[in-house]
């Protein structure tokens, strides 16, 4: 029988090579198998599982909670290989993750965001494009629904402007996808990517579509840092203020407007929705479904399409 540390890693290849990214748990289960070895355990029990998870102590219990989950999945794995196993109660360590509350941009938001992109100060040539990076990469989130990950992965040759197509690689799951473009939309990105190649056309640079002041893939850190600064200058945050909007809410509001659209073009959203699964690039529709709350305005067509058929009946 093999070792604990060998059962990890057989473990998370096979789960990677089901598509899961395991950023998190490949980082914690070796320090699980650590643990387990200073302990002179062979095998899995719930008592030692339990006290490797309420590691540090001064951590909030959702941060425990994640870390026996870690455990508790590869202990389901291990036991078909080693009945000795125990897997961790589900009532140990209960935890409820609670969504944040998504908040709906209007269009006048948006474009606020934009312009306010557009007028970042340039204090050096080598930081000349970088407005026209974060203008074109918040519209594009804006009006596509992508993740903020997903549109920093995008690299040039995944950027069809004939057919006004995005290939969306290495998704959740590891799959990948299509994602098509209006024609403005389109007709942004062109010119960004004029503007990217005059920039760089002396100096090297990664085949990344959004590239920092460096020539490197837009780091995420930079990206959200950015967008609260333009957040608070245009009145979405305040000055102190450490909640509030976020970048993942474009995703939200993407969502929800398609459904709108959907319910005054006289759709059926029920029957539509795996075509918004789809295009989001959600795994399940009831990801998707989360999508129908948060909206007085989603609320108001759904009762509006509600009263019809009441009146309309016989």
């Amino acid at each position: 029988m093999n070792t604990l540390r060998q059962a990890v890693e057989e473990y998370l290849n096979l789960r990677r090579s089901l598509g899961f990214k395991l950023h998190d748990a490949g980082k914690a289960l070796p320090d699980f198998v650590t643990f387990m070895e200073q302990h002179r355990a062979p095998y899995i029990t719930q008592t030692l599982a339990l006290a490797w998870a309420q590691q540090p102590f001064d951590v909030q219990p959702a941060h425990w909670a994640r870390r026996l989950s870690f455990v508790r999945e590869f202990a389901r794995h291990r036991s078909a290989t080693d009945s000795r196993t125990q897997i961790p109660a589900q009532a140990l360590l209960p935890f409820q993750p609670k969504r944040a509350r998504p908040y709906l941009y209007s269009d006048d938001e948006i474009r606020n965001l934009l312009r306010a992109a557009l007028q970042m100060p340039c204090r050096y040539e080598r930081s000349a494009l970088r407005p026209w990076t974060f203008y074109c990469l918040l519209g594009l989130l804006s009006v596509s629904g992508m993740r903020l990950g997903e549109a920093r992965n995008l690299e040039l040759q995944d950027v069809d402007l004939t057919t006004g197509v995005l290939t969306i690689r290495g998704a959740k799951f590891g799959k990948s996808r299509l994602v098509p473009l209006h024609d403005s939309t389109r007709k942004v990105l062109a010119d960004y990517i004029v503007r990217r190649n005059r920039h760089w056309a002396t100096r090297p640079v990664s085949s990344y579509l959004f590239v920092s002041n460096r020539g490197n893939r837009l780091d995420g850190a930079e990206v959200h840092r950015t967008f609260y600064a333009l957040s608070r200058q245009v009145g979405l945050r305040g000055v102190s203020d450490h909640h509030g909007p976020r970048l993942h809410d474009m995703r939200h509001a993407f969502a929800t407007n398609t459904l709108v659209h959907w319910y005054q073009s006289k759709q059926d959203p029920a029957r539509c929705l795996p075509i918004l699964s789809a295009y989001l690039g959600h795994v399940h529709v009831a990801d998707t479904q989360w999508y129908l709350t948060g909206s007085p305005e989603l609320m108001r067509e759904a009762m509006r399409r509600l009263e019809q058929r009441w009146e309309n009946r016989p």
